[in-house]
């Protein structure tokens, strides 16, 4: 995460609306060699205090699980290069402005027969997303592709110690500055959700 306080003042609260909406991230944890990661979606409770998910059971992580590990869940939104040229003022130097949140504590396997309970309650929270599309749900599957599916995943679940949010948004800039940066960043396309981190970076006021 960005050292700079400034950029780490957002409320817990915030955050963990942001990770919520997100549902997807990278989950990473230490090992021997080079940390191990996977992207998951995810389901954060109302709280932030607990996240579930499920993986693949060859996933190098699941194997790791033998014992519950600390590991984070890196979220990340809209973000975009920013142009020294942008402010409109001397001396500035290239960046990039960027929306994440961090998810950090202990994921444990759980049994796997709360693994059916799982993917409906995570199907269920992108499938109302879709609306006015009629839902998707497991009982469209044959039982014995059904069961075949649950056989190759396994649920966790991460007790979630701590929440680390950046919003790097030029809150550092003087108001007519930043607000030039949103205006440029909106037009240039260069990264991604650029019209949502523009608004951003307008309702960032210093």
């Amino acid at each position: 995460m960005h050292p700079n306080p400034i950029f780490r003042q957002t409320p817990d609260a915030r955050n963990i609306a942001f990770a919520r909406a997100q549902g997807f991230g990278v989950l990473a944890l230490a090992s021997e060699g080079a940390p191990l990661m996977s992207h998951i979606p995810f389901l954060l409770s109302e709280d932030g205090a607990v996240a579930e998910f499920h993986l693949v059971r060859s996933n190098p992580i699941a194997r790791a699980l033998s014992a519950p590990l600390h590991a984070r869940i890196a979220v990340v939104g809209p973000y975009s290069y920013v142009s020294p040229d942008w402010y409109g003022v001397e001396n500035q130097v290239p960046t990039w402005n960027y929306v994440a949140v961090h998810l950090l504590g202990e994921v444990e396997l759980r049994p796997q027969a709360e693994m059916r309970d799982l993917l409906d309650r995570q199907s269920a929270q992108f499938e109302e997303q879709l609306l006015p599309k009629a839902p998707w749900t497991a009982d469209k599957m044959t039982p014995d592709v059904m069961d075949r599916t649950m056989r190759q995943i396994v649920p966790c679940r991460m007790r979630v110690d701590e929440i680390a949010g950046t919003w790097k948004l030029n809150q550092n800039k003087a108001d007519e500055v930043r607000l030039r940066a949103a205006e440029a960043v909106e037009a240039s396309g260069m990264g991604v959700q650029t019209g949502a981190l523009g608004a951003l970076m307008r309702e960032a006021g210093s």
